[in-house]
């Protein structure tokens, strides 16, 4: 069910549907949440799809719908006068077809009820299916304003009929904060992926357990995604993966927001980001980073920053040659004039809502 406890229906107020992958206990999306509402032009009021509810809404102090239910979403943008989809890869077939059908009913909804449909800080595909870009052809023909967060998405966009802006993704606006890692811990945010299974971890392992070792320091394992990441250390060491080295200097903090994050990130003497929002935020708190990459949004964001990135696709690697890169990148933060490129360059993003929502 909606939650409207705040909800004004009187049309003083402009009330503005913003989907996304919010309240799944994900620290990247939680952080493009807030950047949107603090972007949204005065006189909108937003209506949040969120899993957890309580918890956005506890937060952000806004209303919510529960967003993995179709039936509440629609009956919600009947409501609305604007759909806006914020941030992430929504119009994509990885996470499975069934995921893209959602978003096009969402689309097609607020279309057919004539109302604007608003594409915030998007990235775009993959779309493996011959079915899923033509699917996205179509949708793309009917929205009202789009920015991409990345020129991949810019181009695929392009070779699907549609020219429009892009910039970086829109965490990058964000403030930045003075770091205070030197000799700090390395953090760890480490996600399963289908690139390392079983003893295809050990390369990674053992360099950082020989990092931690040579260099004298903690290493925190810090989950982005609560319920996919917080496992993982104990599942490698119930593989036998992670040497006892690194697991006597090896503990997992949780954060429970992206401010929490970027406190302990301001704090690191390096972070090992696999997840594309802990790269951002990393990078935004000061701290020198270093990329494994398992999308290539994440070696796109890497190239940008001018940091180090491991392509996990490109298989295996050494355990020296890893050592030798993070050893390089240890305390050596990614240049100001990286990050403040970044940072203009999401500003794109927030002329959008100005433009359109508000109009």
């Amino acid at each position: 069910m909606s939650s409207w406890a705040e909800f004004d229906p009187t049309g003083v107020t402009q009330p503005v549907l913003l989907c996304g992958y919010y309240g799944e206990h994900n620290l990247g999306d939680d952080a493009l949440l807030e950047v949107l509402l603090n972007q949204l032009p005065l006189g909108v009021t937003p209506l949040v799809t969120a899993f957890d509810q309580l918890d956005v809404q506890s937060r952000h102090r806004v209303n919510t719908v529960q967003r993995r239910s179709l039936r509440d979403v629609l009956a919600a943008m009947g409501r609305c006068q604007a759909l806006v989809l914020g941030g992430g890869s929504l119009l994509q077939d990885a996470t499975s077809f069934r995921s893209l059908l959602y978003y096009a009913a969402l689309i097609t909804s607020a279309r057919l009820q004539h109302k604007p449909v608003l594409l915030y800080a998007q990235g775009l595909g993959p779309l493996k299916r011959r079915r899923s870009r033509a699917l996205v052809r179509g949708l793309l023909s009917l929205v009202s304003g789009v920015t991409w967060r990345d020129p991949a998405s810019a181009r695929l966009a392009q070779d699907l009929g549609l020219h429009a802006p892009h910039g970086s993704d829109a965490v990058w606006s964000l403030p930045r904060q003075h770091w205070l890692g030197r000799g700090g811990p390395v953090v760890v945010c480490w996600r399963p992926t289908a690139h390392l299974q079983g003893e295809a971890w050990m390369p990674y392992l053992q360099a950082l357990e020989q990092l931690a070792e040579r260099c004298d320091r903690e290493v925190i394992w810090l989950p982005f995604h609560r319920e996919q990441d917080t496992p993982l250390l104990e599942q490698l060491t119930a593989q036998g993966l992670v040497g006892q080295s690194l697991l006597d200097r090896s503990r997992v903090v949780q954060a429970s927001s992206p401010s929490e994050a970027m406190a302990l990130f301001r704090g690191a003497s390096l972070v090992l980001a696999m997840r594309l929002h802990a790269l951002v935020l990393a990078a935004l708190s000061g701290s020198a980073v270093s990329a494994l990459s398992y999308d290539p949004k994440v070696q796109a964001c890497a190239q940008q920053l001018g940091c180090s990135a491991i392509d996990l696709a490109d298989g295996p690697i050494s355990a020296s040659e890893l050592g030798s890169i993070w050893r390089d990148a240890l305390e050596h933060p990614p240049a100001t004039a990286a990050l403040e490129a970044m940072r203009q360059a999401s500003a794109v993003h927030a002329d959008l809502l100005a433009s359109l929502v508000s109009g």
